[in-house]
């Protein structure tokens, strides 16, 4: 009885020296978080109003001003549910059926992250198992323990690898079917040409579209792994901490509380001390866009820079983009520097020393490793079953610990994806609208000068979005405009209400000053402007083909230039053979380049192989290729020969092509029957052409410009003859100069 009261009385003594522990770790973990957390908070709010500071210093300058103001309408990517409401409507297209590859990759990354999990328990028992047979001293069972150990390290590392694997794989086949959707997107109903000519709001879709996708499938991907298996991980490793611990007569809810609080409080601290890192990081990927675009800028104008020798200009600009993207990641690094200091002090050093506690105080506690009245040879057995029981549960819990780090940490790692969800939901977002023909551009608010520049002209611009009203009809014969008005991107109304029939046979002349909407009719006949009012009957587009002043080159051979934008294998169904196209090089005088350049299948950079004549005469070549019922000429023969001008318009003729045409030569006007001539204040005129009355009363305007200048009533005689032609004076633009 004696002896059973003493046992009692020393079970008391360990619970409440037990208690007393516990109650002092939790006094001093409260009061360290009261002290700390105020001192920690406001030294991260001032460094924010810091950065805010300088952020909005650097907003001012540049010439990404238009871009900042687009995005200063949106809100700031942040973890909320906005993000997850996108995140959601992203994952249609990652997953776009029940039965897809990409689940079936997400299917078997889980069972390799569920296997590595089980392979840790597994190996934390094992060293325990290994530790106690070192210290009872056992060489024949610490050799067979060993020997499995290694045997287990193989499909561990093969599990290890495997994961890797398997998220790069998802990555990717998450980015291939984001790059297919936004493709087809892309390039459907000419969405590439309205997103940068009619829309302002993706800077550089060219970013969007490469290495934003990219960034937020690897980050969607690495995500899923840093998340599930640390879970994972903590819910196996908290389940055998405490069967263990129950089995061997210990009490896990202290331990378990003091893990739960200082988790909670690092959590807290963390969350209070979290930089906004997904705009941040959205603000960085803007900055990587537009160097790039700084870039591409010169390349593309190369020829002309030099020219002007304007490579100090340009380096210049390029140097102060890259000095915004330098601040903008220096500022990136600064955060992180203190956050990251922040993280590890806590996840490192508390963590470690809470868990020596939650590691000790059930050893310790255990009724089931008391040594009380054993023999020394049971002690001894006593002391290696503690020592494999503290391994196995160090093991388990520095496994458990890191696994919530790596959840914990995963916050900043979810605020960089939103920074990503954002911008790839919003690349879709106006590809969709874009293609539904829904455009909003960005105002930029203009200097006092230029608002009374253009106070007279103020009727003539369209404020808010423009709406639209008309209709287009696609008919097999004619092209006829209704009170269709040419209204540009901006708003500006180029000309209210234009009315014209143009029918097959008939060929078109079209006269004005720059800007008087000339190119911006062509843009409407073809389908990249919308018609706002009224109705336009047109041909299908496969009936019309538009030949600008500048043809583009693509990527190929000779023959690909020809028959651009069709293939070989449409070549050959519309029943083309190479024969036929050198009758066509031959109409357009250029069939001596199939041998200069060595035939039909020679890959050049064509844009810079041919001359400016040649490639125009390449652009007349494809019309003749493609026959259409209506070519749209745009200046398309300025760099070409008189001669061999007029030779192509005859041919085009005979081949039974209405022309409409863009041209200053008075060559050219024979060729055509009918005359739409701007003035350049929004009027018009449409007519028939005499060609012999309007060559007379243009060469009776030169003559007058070279022999009378200064003389009133010859002035005059100038000024209305202009008003007819609907075009300027060389002598008008001189007195505006002087």
């Amino acid at each position: 009885m004696t002896h059973m009261l003493h046992a009692a009385a020393r079970r008391v003594q360990w619970s409440r020296a037990s208690a007393a522990k516990r109650a002092a770790c939790l006094l001093a973990a409260a009061y360290g978080l009261k002290i700390l957390y105020p001192i920690i908070r406001r030294r991260m709010k001032r460094a924010g109003c810091k950065g805010g500071w300088q952020d909005a210093g650097r907003a001012e300058e540049g010439r990404e001003a238009p871009h900042r103001a687009g995005r200063r309408g949106r809100a700031s990517p942040a973890v909320n549910a906005e993000f997850f409401k996108q995140l959601l409507e992203l994952r249609k297209l990652f997953f776009p059926k029940l039965v897809s590859a990409e689940l079936g990759l997400l299917c078997l990354h889980s069972v390799a992250l569920v296997s590595r999990t089980f392979l840790s328990i597994y190996v934390a028992a094992l060293d325990g198992k290994i530790v106690k047979s070192i210290v009872e001293k056992k060489p024949r069972s610490f050799v067979f323990k060993l020997i499995k150990w290694l045997m287990i390290a193989i499909p561990a590392t093969f599990v290890n690898s495997t994961i890797r694997y398997l998220e790069c794989k998802l990555a990717l086949a998450f980015r291939t079917r984001l790059v297919d959707h936004a493709y087809e997107t892309y390039f459907a109903n000419q969405t590439y040409y309205r997103v940068i000519s009619m829309d302002g709001r993706l800077a550089n879709p060219d970013q969007s579209l490469t290495e934003d996708i990219m960034m937020f499938s690897q980050s969607v991907a690495h995500l899923y792994s840093n998340l599930t298996k640390p879970i994972l991980d903590v819910v196996l490793t908290s389940y055998t901490l405490i069967r263990t611990a129950r089995s061997r007569g210990a009490n896990p809810i202290g331990p378990t509380l003091l893990a739960g609080l200082v988790v909670y409080a690092t959590a807290r601290v963390l969350k209070a001390c979290s930089p906004k890192f997904g705009k941040l990081v959205a603000e960085e990927a803007h900055k990587k866009g537009y160097l790039r675009f700084m870039h591409s800028r010169i390349i593309a104008n190369v020829e002309e820079i030099a020219f002007y020798r304007g490579h100090k200009v340009e380096m210049k600009q390029l140097q102060k983009s890259y000095k915004a993207l330098a601040d903008q990641m220096n500022l990136i690094l600064s955060k992180r520097l203190w956050y990251i200091m922040i993280e590890q002090f806590l996840m490192k050093y508390v963590w470690s020393s809470c868990g020596m506690i939650m590691v000790a105080v059930p050893i310790i506690t255990a009724t089931g490793f008391a040594d009380g009245d054993l023999e020394d040879g049971q002690k001894q057995a006593m002391v290696s079953e503690r020592t494999e029981a503290f391994t196995t549960s160090r093991n388990l819990l520095i496994s458990g610990a890191d696994a919530i780090e790596r959840i914990m940490s995963s916050y900043k790692e979810v605020t960089e994806l939103a920074g990503y969800t954002a911008r790839v939901y919003n690349m879709f977002s106006v590809f969709d609208e874009v293609r539904r023909g829904i455009y909003k551009r960005i105002a930029v608010i203009q200097g006092s000068e230029n608002n009374s520049k253009n106070e007279d002209k103020a009727e003539l611009h369209i404020d808010g979005p423009l709406e639209i009203k008309g209709e287009v009809i696609d008919v097999d014969h004619g092209i006829i405009c209704e009170n269709v008005p040419i209204i540009t991107p901006n708003g500006d109304v180029v000309v209210s209400r234009l009315n014209f029939k143009v029918q097959e046979g008939m060929n078109l002349l079209i006269t004005g000053p720059n800007g008087c909407g000339k190119s911006s009719l062509f843009r409407i006949l073809s389908g990249l402007w919308p018609v706002y009012e009224g109705v336009l009957y047109k041909p299908p587009p496969q009936h019309m083909f538009y030949i600008p002043q500048r043809p583009y080159m693509s990527i190929g051979t000779l023959r690909d230039q020809v028959i651009y934008p069709d293939s070989v294998d449409d070549m050959h169904e519309k029943g083309y053979q190479d024969q036929d196209l050198e009758c066509i090089l031959h109409m357009v005088h250029l069939y001596h380049i199939v041998q200069r350049e060595g035939g039909w299948d020679a890959v050049m950079d064509w844009k810079d192989v041919l001359s400016g004549g040649e490639k125009q005469r390449m652009g007349m070549a494809r019309m003749f290729y493609h026959k259409p019922k209506y070519a749209l000429l745009d200046e398309c023969t300025s760099a070409v020969s008189i001669d061999v001008e007029g030779k192509i318009f005859q041919a085009a003729k005979a081949a039974g092509i209405s022309l409409l045409s863009i041209t200053h030569r008075p060559s050219l006007w024979k060729y055509h029957t009918h005359l739409l001539q701007f003035d350049g204040e929004g009027g018009w005129r449409f007519e028939q052409l005499d060609t012999a009355i309007r060559l007379s009363l243009s060469e009776e305007k030169q003559r007058l410009e070279s022999q009378l200048a200064g003389i009133p009533k010859m002035q005059q005689r100038l000024n209305e003859l202009c008003k007819i032609l609907g075009e300027d004076s060389v002598l008008k633009t001189m007195d505006k100069e002087e």
